[in-house]
């Protein structure tokens, strides 16, 4: 991977007041394409810090989902209800050129930090809002979940097996597509402001964004009227091979989606004669006789195991994988090849983390620094801004820090 050169966002500056995983991970994405992102958090601390998944790293203020949303910003810690909290925000906004936040509508602007406040000092600010239904409409103070985005948007009614109960998916697939839709409208409206000097409002709506990736069933049901239903681990292509079946040792996840895989899989398991079966001639027939075309297809695949299947199909052009685990795919020949995972240094060894899901030619993403242990720059950052260190030392004294 070549990180050399000049990132896109280099020279740019995010204030970041977002907290959870929707907003860091968008601010995160950006920093790792150059921009600078000071994190503003109040003085105890986001609640990621200490998610519950190992004591150890949360008593450190450490937990690893927050890491790895937080990795090459700073910390700033401020109690944003003290008057002298807002006064730094706002000597700060006048030298950055993004603020994204996530609360809920309405409370930047009471607190006196809202677009309007802040614009009025940075006309050219880039104001970035994050929440679960938007900033307009009848549910605009309701909270955003990622359950509750998956409830609502049809995720989980389309998800499972027939006939069994509604099934989340296994991330928080609603907070990381949003986070990747802020990160989208940001880099839209920096290229937009790069043409006209004009600043700009961004509302980014959880449900929204969601609907935007569920694009294809939205067209589904408003083209069509074709309501979704549960269908396991069929492919959204139907196609009666592109299914979850079992081998030997375990299930394999099948794709073949054309005829001519289709043609390719019976050879490859020995079981061409199946290609003469009148009940399986075309796409319909094997929907309508998915347990012949089951029996057929496992009674070949239990001969070998799951490892073995999938070298072997994926050779003969039948695409097909086995069903890895994140630990296990981390360290999968293409990933190590394409270092998808980038190391940093950190006062407990070198971690390793996911970045951008794709590569530049030159100036690509680069993790550079740690997430920032709570408030670790703030001393640095509002210096940076022109207090001095008696000042600083004062702020720290009255907890405004």
């Amino acid at each position: 991977m070549t990180t050399a050169g000049a990132r896109p966002f280099e020279g740019i500056r995010i204030l970041d007041f977002t907290q959870v995983l929707a907003g860091p991970f968008a601010s995160y994405q950006l920093s790792l394409l150059g921009a600078e992102v000071i994190k503003v958090e109040r003085r105890e601390g986001e609640d990621m810090r200490r998610t519950p998944l190992s004591r150890e790293w949360a008593d450190r203020g450490m937990a690893p989902a927050f890491q790895a949303v937080n990795n090459n910003k700073r910390s700033l810690t401020l109690d944003l209800q003290n008057p002298e909290a807002q006064a730094i925000v706002k000597r700060l906004v006048q030298d950055v050129d993004v603020v994204m936040e996530n609360f809920r509508p309405g409370v930047m602007g009471r607190l006196g930090l809202g677009y309007e406040d802040l614009s009025a000092i940075n006309p050219k600010l880039i104001w970035c809002s994050i929440s679960g239904f938007g900033q307009t409409g009848p549910d605009r103070n309701e909270a955003g979940y990622d359950g509750r985005i998956q409830a609502m948007s049809g995720i989980m009614a389309m998800t499972g097996h027939p006939g069994a109960d509604p099934l989340r998916a296994g991330f928080a697939i609603c907070d990381q597509l949003s986070g990747m839709t802020a990160a989208f409208a940001v880099s839209s409206a920096l290229f937009q402001r790069s043409h006209t000097g004009r600043g700009q409002k961004l509302d980014v709506s959880m449900l929204e964004s969601t609907l935007a990736f569920l694009s294809g069933q939205v067209a589904d049901w408003t083209v069509a009227g074709h309501k979704q239903q549960q269908w396991g681990n069929q492919a959204v292509s139907r196609r009666a091979t592109a299914n979850l079946f079992m081998a030997r040792d375990g299930h394999l996840l099948l794709a073949a989606n054309t005829e001519a895989q289709y043609r390719k899989l019976m050879a490859a398991i020995g079981r061409a004669d199946a290609l003469e079966d009148p009940r399986l001639g075309d796409w319909f027939l094997r929907l309508e006789n998915m347990a012949v075309l089951r029996e057929v297809v496992e009674g070949a695949l239990a001969a070998a195991d799951a490892a073995t299947w999938e070298e072997t199909l994926n050779a003969a052009g039948v695409p097909c994988a086995r069903i890895w685990r994140v630990d296990e795919v981390i360290d999968h020949r293409q990933v190590t090849a394409r270092d998808a995972l980038q190391e940093v240094e950190t006062p407990w060894g070198r971690l390793r983390f996911a970045t951008t899901g794709f590569r530049m030619a030159h100036g690509g993403a680069r993790l550079e620094r740690p997430a920032p242990a709570l408030g670790a720059h703030s001393e640095e950052v509002l210096a940076a801004a022109g207090y001095s260190a008696e000042r600083i030392a004062a702020f720290r004294e009255a907890k405004v820090i």
